[in-house]
C-alpha cells in the first residue's frame, strides 16, 4: 500500500493543492508564515522534492530527513532497468545539496549535517524565502522544533506523535496568525481525536476538571468571536464617518498624512476582519447566526473591503501587482480551461501616478465607481497621489519639490475656494503631476551644459549656479567608489571633494547661495552645507 500512495500521479496532485495554497490561503501567500509537509517515507519525501523543484518554490524548499547521503548506500544498485529507490533517493539529496551550497556535487554531498541546521534556521528567521519543509520524522517533536503556519500530513501517525506533530502549527508567532491549519490526507481524523483525547485525559488526570476548563476550546464559538471582535473594531475606527457614509466621507477622515496611522489601522482591521470571515464564511449557520445576520455580515464585509480598496487608490497605497505575477501564472497555467480572461480593472499594474502621465484627464473615467462619480473625491484621490510622490520623491531634488509643493497647495487652495473650473483645475493638476513624475525635464530653463538629471539637482539646489553644479558633478565623479553608499570611509572621501570645491568656490567668487546658510543666518556654516550636499549626491540613481 505504501508503494501505491507514493505513485507520481498522486504525489503531483499533492504538490499542486500545496502550491495552489501558497498562493491563496493566510499567511502563505504574504510570505508572513510557512509550511511542513510529513512524507510516508524518505523516498517519498526526495521524490515531493523533485516535483516541488519544477515549482515556484524552486529553491525555497527543502528536506529534513535522518538520510545521511553515502555513496556505500548506491552500491550495486544500478539494474539496469531504471532508478532503484535507493539510487533516487541518493541523486536527488545530491542535487539537492549541490544547489543550496552552489557547488560541486561531490564536494556538497558532504554537508547534510550542516545544510539542516542552515534550511532549519532560514525556514524560521525567512519564511518568506524557504516556505516548505518537507520531513518524515524529524522537526515534529521536541520543543527546539520549528512552528508553521500549515502542516501537511501524507503519513500514517497516531497518538502521541501525531498529537506533538501538529503542535507545530499551534504556536502563535506574529498578530496575523489566528489559526495553525492541519491538511490532512490519510484520513487520520478520527485518530487524531482519539489523540487529543488519550493526551490530555492522561497527561491532566491530577487535576481539578475547573482547573483544565478551556484548555481545549469549541472552534466555531472562538471564530464567532474573533469576528466579532474584528466587527467592532472596524465600526469604531470609522465611526467619525459622516453620513452619507459615500466615498467623499470616508476620504475625509482617512486621507492625508496627518490620518496616515488611522489609515494604517483601516487596512490592518479590514484585514482582519476579511480573515476571520473568512474563517467561518461556509459555517456562519453552524456558528448560530441567522439568516438575516449572515445577510447583514456579508453586506458590512463587502462594504469596508471596497471603502479599504478605494481608501488604498486614494492613498496611493494601492499594491503593485507585478509582484504577484509568477503566482497568478501558476493558478492560470493550473485552473484555467478555455474561457477568455476578463479585464475589470483599467489600473492592471500602473500607479495612479502613472495613468496620469500617460492618459491625462481620461484617467478620470478609469477610477472606481465610488471615487471617479464624485468630482471632489476625484480630486482630492489625485492630490494625496501627488503629495505622497512628492514626500518619496523630495530627497532627489528638495528645492525643485518644494516648487511643486507649492504649486500644489496654491492649486488645491483654488480648488476648495471655487476659484477655478472644474476642467481647468483637472488640466492644471495633471500637468503638475507630470512635472513633479519628472524632474529635471528639458522644461526647467536649464543651462545647455547641464544634460544629465544629477547637473540638474545639483543646479536648482545650489543657487541656480551653473558653474558650482558642474564642479560638484565633476568632483564627485572623480572620489566617488563602487558601493560607498553605507560606507564610511568611502563616503568620507567624497565628502572631502565637495567640501574643497566649496570652500574654494565662495572664496574665489563671493557667491554663497541660500542652501549655505543656516535658517536666519547671515553666515553659512560650511559643515552644514557641505552634508546638506553630500546627502542630496547621495539620493542620486546617477552616481
Amino acid at each position: 500500500m505504501q508503494q501505491v500512495l507514493s505513485s507520481q500521479s498522486r504525489l503531483k496532485k499533492i504538490v499542486d493543492d500545496i502550491v495552489f495554497d501558497m498562493n491563496l490561503k493566510p499567511r502563505l501567500m504574504d510570505f508572513h508564515g510557512n509550511a511542513i509537509l510529513v512524507a510516508g517515507s524518505i523516498y517519498e519525501a526526495c521524490q515531493y522534492y523533485d516535483l516541488f523543484d519544477s515549482t515556484e518554490l524552486k529553491g525555497k524548499c527543502a528536506v529534513v530527513t535522518s538520510y545521511s547521503p553515502n555513496i556505500a548506500d548506491i552500491k550495486g544498485e544500478t539494474t539496469g532497468e531504471g532508478e532503484t529507490d535507493a539510487l533516487g533517493k541518493y541523486k536527488i539529496y545530491k542535487r539537492m545539496l549541490a544547489d543550496w551550497f552552489n557547488e560541486d556535487p561531490e564536494t556538497a554531498i558532504n554537508k547534510a549535517e550542516l545544510f539542516e541546521k542552515e534550511v532549519k534556521k532560514k525556514f524560521i528567521d525567512e519564511p518568506g524565502q524557504m516556505r516548505l519543509l518537507i520531513v518524515v520524522d524529524k522537526l515534529l517533536t521536541g520543543f527546539d522544533a520549528p512552528s508553521a503556519t500549515y502542516l501537511y500530513i501524507d503519513k500514517q501517525m497516531r497518538d502521541h506523535g501525531l498529537f506533538q506533530a501538529i503542535c507545530r502549527v499551534n504556536r502563535l508567532d506574529g498578530d496575523t496568525k489566528d489559526y495553525g491549519y492541519i491538511v490532512d490526507y490519510k484520513d487520520l481524523f478520527k485518530s487524531l481525536e482519539g489523540a487529543v483525547q488519550d493526551y490530555t485525559s492522561g497527561a491532566l488526570d491530577a487535576y481539578e476538571q475547573e482547573d483544565v476548563e478551556g484548555l481545549l476550546k469549541d472552534r466555531l464559538k472562538e471564530a464567532r468571536k474573533d469576528l466579532e471582535d474584528a466587527r467592532e473594531k472596524v465600526k469604531a475606527l470609522c465611526e467619525p464617518v459622516a453620513k452619507p457614509y459615500d466615498t467623499l466621507a470616508y476620504q475625509k477622515v482617512f486621507l492625508g498624512v496627518e490620518n496616515e496611522a488611522r489609515r494604517l489601522k483601516l487596512y490592518q482591521f479590514v484585514s482582519a476582519l476579511i480573515r476571520t470571515y473568512g474563517n467561518l464564511a461556509n459555517e456562519l449557520a453552524e456558528a448560530g447566526y441567522t439568516a438575516s445576520e449572515i445577510a447583514t455580515l456579508q453586506t458590512e464585509v463587502d462594504h469596508y473591503s471596497k471603502v479599504r480598496d478605494e481608501i488604498k487608490i486614494a492613498a496611493g497605497d494601492n499594491i503593485d501587482l507585478k509582484a504577484y505575477e509568477p503566482a497568478m501564472r501558476h493558478l492560470i497555467d493550473t485552473y484555467i480551461r478555455a474561457e477568455e480572461s476578463e479585464k475589470i480593472s483599467a489600473f492592471n499594474d500602473l500607479s495612479l501616478i502613472q495613468l496620469i502621465v500617460e492618459r491625462g484627464t481620461e484617467v478620470i473615467d478609469s477610477l472606481p465607481k465610488g471615487i471617479g462619480d464624485n468630482e471632489e473625491a476625484s480630486a482630492e484621490a489625485i492630490e494625496n497621489n501627488v503629495r505622497k510622490l512628492i514626500i518619496n520623491e523630495s530627497p532627489i531634488d528638495p528645492a525643485y519639490y518644494d516648487k511643486i509643493s507649492a504649486l500644489l497647495d496654491a492649486l488645491i487652495e483654488q480648488r476648495r475656494k471655487k476659484s477655478i473650473d472644474y476642467k481647468d483645475y483637472l488640466d492644471q493638476i495633471v500637468q503638475l503631476t507630470r512635472q513633479a513624475a519628472q524632474p529635471g525635464g528639458t522644461s526647467g530653463g536649464y543651462p545647455p551644459s547641464l544634460i544629465s538629471a544629477a547637473q540638474r539637482a545639483l543646479f536648482n539646489n545650489l543657487g541656480r549656479n551653473e558653474s558650482l553644479a558642474l564642479a560638484i558633478h565633476e568632483a564627485v565623479l572623480a572620489s566617488r567608489q563602487n558601493g560607498f553608499r553605507g560606507n564610511v570611509m568611502k563616503l568620507k572621501k567624497i565628502r572631502i571633494a565637495i567640501q574643497s570645491v566649496l570652500a574654494n568656490f565662495a572664496a574665489n567668487s563671493g557667491f554663497i547661495p541660500d542652501v549655505f546658510k543656516e535658517p536666519g543666518e547671515d553666515e553659512y556654516k560650511l559643515t552644514t552645507t557641505v552634508s546638506r550636499v553630500l546627502d542630496l549626491v547621495t539620493n542620486q540613481d546617477e552616481y
